[in-house]
């Protein structure tokens, strides 16, 4: 689970006045109510939920970004165009570092993994990892000093046979800014790992980041709907899109033409499908034990899944959606916006444990009413296993405390400098019975938009 994540130098965060990094926490804050929206383990308290408010470029998206760039740069390097993603409100921060910082829950055990980066340099200047102790003290397990040469590994890593393995790998990258040690080590580690148990540190901290954290964005599907797929979940998937009003009743898996799919994509996406089916089929062929595959395609208006067989048979099938009495079907592309919304969204509430998603613009293509189902719906499933949710939004209504507690609203305000500052609610000494959303929408919070007359009316006599 997420606890904290901060970044400076980056879009519109620069810095706080103190020089220090924006924080966003979800950390649960003193706030009593609400108990079940808390994972309370005896040593820390995490929230499930957290919404972050703001004008129209306040800088709110930019926190989804901030913490997506991360992972891609720790999952496949730094990414094309990073040389001016720094912070432009200042020309000097060109030549400053930018720092990015995870702190994370895994398996009862607390972590903080970062690094600071040159952006326009694609420099690295340092890279480290902690566990983190519940006396609040940080036990080593690397740290790198890249402009200074020197790295250093913790005692738990310096066994007989592995340290001496560690130090070869920073040497090799040593004297490459552009490489990060996580990185490194998740890349063709597999006996180190089966060999020293102390170092899977490193592939449990990559795997979080991974396949814990979910990040979506307003323009991209959320889901692939593989959840459909599981038989077991049948009928709570159908009881919960009937919930939400879309008017669908059940759904059928239909098959299709593979012919009349693939000839219907751009060539671009038609020929990755076709090399993916080759390479897989070819995999296939060379081990015994394979006995098929399947792959599943997502666009925002379309779904497949293609199935290939021992003998090389290609099956594909579509999803098609019950409606009436009558159970008249509906392919996806003849749904409405937001049912395919809510169907994208049902991938967070059937999610299992241990999942961290962030989506921006939660509310896009709902009506009000169904954002505000959606939040109470993952409220009551969030209750029984340990997800969590962090969503940009724009819809007030959420912000109600018979729904929402004080720290799990967070507003993004841009100074008239142009920098973002993220801040909670728990910063303001906010009654429970305060209309917060009135008060968000008159401006007391800051995030919010302030309008100048566009076409000032001329007093008369002029």
């Amino acid at each position: 689970m997420l606890i904290r994540f901060n970044v400076k130098n980056f879009l519109s965060f620069s810095e706080r006045e103190d020089g220090k990094s924006e924080e966003f926490s979800m950390i649960a804050g003193k706030a009593g109510t609400k108990k079940a929206h808390v994972f309370d383990n005896g040593k820390i308290r995490l929230l499930k939920f957290s919404a972050v408010y703001g004008a129209n470029a306040s800088g709110k998206s930019n926190l989804v970004k901030a913490l997506d760039y991360m992972r891609r740069i720790v999952l496949f390097g730094l990414p094309n165009g990073h040389t001016d993603k720094y912070c432009k409100i200042e020309d000097r921060n060109k030549e400053k570092e930018s720092y990015f910082e995870l702190e994370i829950m895994l398996d009862e055990k607390y972590y903080a993994y970062g690094f600071e980066v040159i952006l326009n340099q694609s420099k690295f200047i340092s890279e480290w990892l902690f566990e983190l102790t519940s006396d609040n003290k940080e036990k080593k397990i690397f740290s790198r000093d890249i402009n200074g040469g020197k790295f250093e590994f913790g005692d738990e890593l310096k066994e007989p046979g592995l340290i001496e393995k560690l130090k070869v790998y920073a040497e090799d990258i040593q004297e490459d800014h552009g490489i990060l040690l996580l990185s490194t080590m998740n890349r063709n580690k597999k006996t180190l790992y089966q060999q020293y148990e102390s170092a899977a540190v490193f592939q449990d901290i990559y795997m979080w980041i991974r396949n814990k954290l979910d990040i979506n964005y307003p323009n991209r599907p959320i889901s692939d709907y593989s959840y459909m797929l599981e038989t077991d979940k049948v009928e709570e998937v159908c009881r919960m899109i009937s919930a939400f009003g879309t008017g669908i009743t059940g759904f059928k898996m239909v098959e299709v033409s593979p012919e009349k799919v693939l000839g219907n994509m751009q060539k671009r996406l038609r020929d990755n499908i076709i090399s993916k089916i080759e390479t897989k089929t070819a995999d296939m062929k060379n081990n015994e034990e394979i006995k098929g595959f399947g792959l599943i395609m997502r666009s925002a208006k379309d779904f497949f899944i293609i199935n290939v067989d021992k003998e090389e048979n290609i099956e594909c099938k579509t999803i098609n959606f019950l409606h009436g009495k009558e159970n008249v079907l509906f392919n996806i592309a003849e749904e409405s916006d937001g049912t395919v919304r809510i169907l994208d969204l049902l991938e967070v509430l059937l999610s299992g444990e241990g999942k961290t998603y962030v989506i921006d613009e939660l509310d896009r293509c709902l009506h009000p009413s169904l954002t505000y189902k959606f939040a109470e719906t993952f409220f009551q499933l969030s209750a029984k296993k340990n997800i969590q949710l962090i969503v940009t939004a724009h819809e007030s209504r959420l912000l109600d405390f018979d729904l929402l507690r004080r720290d799990e609203i967070w507003f993004v305000n841009k100074r008239k400098s142009g920098e973002s500052d993220i801040y909670s609610l728990e910063e303001y000494n906010t009654r429970f019975d305060q209309k917060i959303d009135r008060a968000y929408l008159e401006g007391r919070y800051g995030g919010v938009p302030v309008f100048n007359t566009v076409f000032p009316i001329e007093k008369e006599g002029k």
